[in-house]
């Protein structure tokens, strides 16, 4: 840029002609540097987004693990520190009353979500109502059960291969009776007895199986537990009023002791048993007939599930259900197929062991087995099943195959 003076002294610029060209340059390096500047503070802008969602991130991790540690026992020992998954329903029902069986979400349907097992029950079902002698009752006071129960094995040699003893009732360990049941003479080998007993009476239980007609001669192999949905069932077990009973936690449990007599073997005795089809669980379901806990009929003797797990286990024909107690008006004895209910309550008497035999032939697959007696002399033993079709064979669950290494 050049200046000139007047004749005043002051002074002004005079434009050279390429003056015009050196201004849009400027502005031309400042756009380029504003550009930068601005491309500068977004990357600085979405690094701080990144952070953002990064500690988002982290916080939601510290919370998910606060959860699972909320959800946690840990238990540490001097040796070792071990962390399990509990969920202290027993406290919930402290502080709030309602039961465990509350939170159970396939009580209605056990099976729901498995549709093999489900057809299995279909078949077994199925299969077990086609084989099935009808409803046998016999209508026998307390005191002429084991009078009776003689007069059958000496004059008929009649015996069971499941026989189940008492029902939901308080008061079905008659142990003077019971002691005197030849049921080792009554039972066959190999058999199957189911006993009932309350949490109470679990003591009772324990001695009458140490009795001679027991001992020995069963040997106790499994425990089923039957759970009613809460105190408004008809089969929540009845509370005693002693002092050693007493406790915050009320007992609601029933017991059902499965025994074996004779050998059976799961892995290769598949004509006799059918194992792990059923749980040693069984819970009531609401709504079924006689055992809602709002029906006003009252509750049947014994609850449906269990005969069920009897006749899937065991695919022996032949069984009987010893009821040696009076019930109650408000429980009730249900005659069922393929099965003879003894007891003081049952009001149909239509039993005779000779046409029970001749039905027994023609609706079961008679099986000859040779056993070995007391002794040492070989005896036949006659068993009386129901067929099983392949279909049911391939569902059922097997025991695993064990194979040796050779060398």
């Amino acid at each position: 840029m050049m200046y000139t003076y007047n004749k005043f002294g002051s002074r002004t610029s005079t434009t050279p002609s390429n003056s015009s060209v050196s201004k849009p340059t400027v502005s031309r390096i400042s756009s380029r540097q504003n550009s930068k500047h601005k491309s500068f503070e977004k990357d600085r802008e979405r690094d701080k987004e990144k952070e953002k969602e990064k500690d988002k991130d982290k916080e939601k991790e510290k919370e998910k693990s606060e959860r699972e540690r909320k959800n946690e026992t840990i238990g540490t020992d001097t040796t070792t520190t071990t962390t399990t998954q509990q969920i202290n329903y027993t406290n919930h029902y402290i502080h709030t009353g309602e039961y465990s069986t509350k939170f159970i979400r396939n009580v209605a349907n056990p099976l729901d979500g498995y549709p093999k097992l489900d057809k299995l029950h279909q078949l077994k079902r199925n299969q077990i109502l086609k084989h099935a002698t009808k409803a046998y009752g016999v209508r026998c006071s307390t005191e002429k059960i084991v009078p009776t129960v003689n007069n059958w094995i000496d004059r008929y040699n009649l015996k069971f291969d499941v026989i189940m003893i008492g029902a939901l009732a308080d008061n079905q360990l008659i142990l003077p009776v019971l002691n005197k049941l030849p049921i080792y003479k009554l039972c066959s080998k190999p058999g199957f007895l189911f006993i009932w007993s309350t949490t109470q009476k679990i003591q009772e239980l324990t001695k009458l199986l140490n009795n001679e007609n027991f001992n020995k001669k069963f040997r106790r192999s499994e425990e089923l537990i039957f759970l009613p949905v809460d105190d408004k069932s008809p089969y929540y077990p009845k509370q005693t009023d002693s002092a050693f009973e007493k406790s915050i936690l009320k007992k609601q449990q029933w017991h059902c002791w499965m025994c074996i007599t004779g050998t059976v073997r799961r892995s290769s005795d598949n004509d006799l048993i059918h194992c792990n089809i059923d749980t040693d669980l069984q819970i009531e379901s609401p709504g079924s007939n006689g055992t809602s806990p709002a029906s006003p009929q009252g509750r049947n003797a014994c609850p449906e599930q269990i005969y069920k797990v009897a006749e899937n286990f065991s695919n022996s024909n032949r069984r009987l259900h010893l009821i040696p107690s009076h019930l109650g008006f408000d429980t009730h004895i249900k005659l069922r197929p393929g099965w003879v209910i003894m007891g003081p309550d049952v009001w149909i008497n239509n039993f005779d062991p000779q046409k029970y035999y001749e039905e027994l032939g023609n609706k079961s697959f008679v099986k000859y087995k040779q056993v070995n007696a007391a002794g040492g002399s070989n005896c036949i033993s006659t068993q009386y099943l129901v067929p099983q079709s392949n279909e049911i064979e391939d569902l059922r669950p097997k025991s695993p195959i064990i194979t040796t290494k050779s060398g």
